[in-house]
C-alpha cells in the first residue's frame, strides 16, 4: 500500500439500482479533494460478487474505505477480508451479515419489510430468475423521499439481482466487520430493510457512527447526499490519520 496516496472511497451498488446512485456523494466527495471509485456490481450471487470486487479492489492504490449501499453492504463485508489496504467500512442502508446470514434472513428479521410484494421476475437460462421491482410500485417501494421524476427514471434502468443471492448466506470464517471500524447512515422509512435490522446491525457491529434520518427510505444517501458525504469523510479521515 502506498501510504503517501490519498485515501479512496470505493462505492458499491445494491439491487434494483446502479452507480448513478452515488453521483451526488461522488461530486462532495471530490470536492472535499477525495478519490472516489465507484464498483459496477454484478449482483449474481454474494461469492461472485464479492470475489469481483476483491479482484478490483486489488487494482487499487492507496487506503481504501469500502462503502456499501443495500446488497453492497453484503459484498463489503466479504470483499475486504484479508484485504489490509481497507481501513473502514461504510453502511448506507446496507446489510452487514454475520457468516452464515442471508441478505434474506436480515430483512426479515424484524416486521416492516414490503420488498418481497413488489417484485417481479424474469427467468435465466440455469433455473434462477432476475428480479426487478415492478415500476409502478417503485418509487413508494424504494426511493420514497425522491421527486416522482427521479424515481420513474430509477425504476426503468434498475439494475436486476438474482433470487438465489437474495438467500445466498454469507461465507468465510468471518466478515470485515467484526475487524474493522464500521459506519452506518439509513432511514427509518426504509421498506426494503426494517430500521430494527440497521439498528441491530450497527449495534452488533460496534459501529463508530450511527445516523438514523427520520423519513428517510432505502436510498437514504440519495435524498441525504451531504450526510452521507460526511458519514464517508469520518471514515477516510479516520484511515488518513491511521
Amino acid at each position: 500500500m502506498n501510504s503517501s496516496a490519498k485515501p479512496i472511497a470505493v462505492l458499491v451498488h445494491g439491487a434494483y439500482a446502479d452507480s448513478s446512485s452515488f453521483d451526488d456523494v461522488i461530486v462532495g466527495l471530490q470536492a472535499r479533494g477525495y478519490r472516489a471509485f465507484a464498483i459496477a456490481n454484478p449482483l449474481r450471487s454474494v461469492a461472485a460478487d464479492s470475489d469481483y470486487t476483491k479482484r478490483v479492489l486489488a487494482k487499487l492504490d492507496g487506503p481504501l474505505v469500502l462503502v456499501g449501499h443495500s446488497w453492497g453492504g453484503m459484498v463489503i463485508s466479504q470483499a475486504a477480508v484479508g484485504n489490509p489496504n481497507v481501513t473502514a467500512l461504510v453502511y448506507l442502508a446496507g446489510f452487514a451479515p454475520e457468516s452464515g446470514e442471508s441478505a434474506a434472513d436480515l430483512s426479515g428479521r424484524f416486521p416492516g419489510s414490503s420488498l418481497a410484494e413488489t417484485l417481479v421476475a424474469h427467468p435465466l437460462a440455469d433455473g434462477s430468475n432476475d428480479t426487478y421491482i415492478a415500476p409502478e410500485k417503485y418509487h413508494q417501494q424504494f426511493a420514497g423521499d425522491l421527486s416522482e421524476e427521479k424515481a420513474a427514471v430509477m425504476a426503468v434502468t434498475q439494475r436486476p439481482i438474482t433470487d438465489r443471492a437474495l438467500g445466498e448466506p454469507a461465507s468465510g470464517d468471518t466478515q470485515a466487520w467484526t475487524n474493522l471500524p464500521s459506519y452506518f447512515l439509513f432511514g427509518d422509512q426504509d421498506r426494503n430493510i426494517p430500521v430494527a435490522a440497521h439498528r441491530f446491525m450497527a449495534e452488533r457491529a460496534g459501529a463508530k457512527r450511527v445516523e438514523e434520518v427520520a423519513g428517510a427510505s432505502h436510498v437514504v444517501g440519495m435524498s441525504h447526499p451531504d450526510l452521507a458525504v460526511s458519514v464517508i469523510v469520518d471514515a477516510l479521515e479516520a484511515g488518513d490519520r491511521g
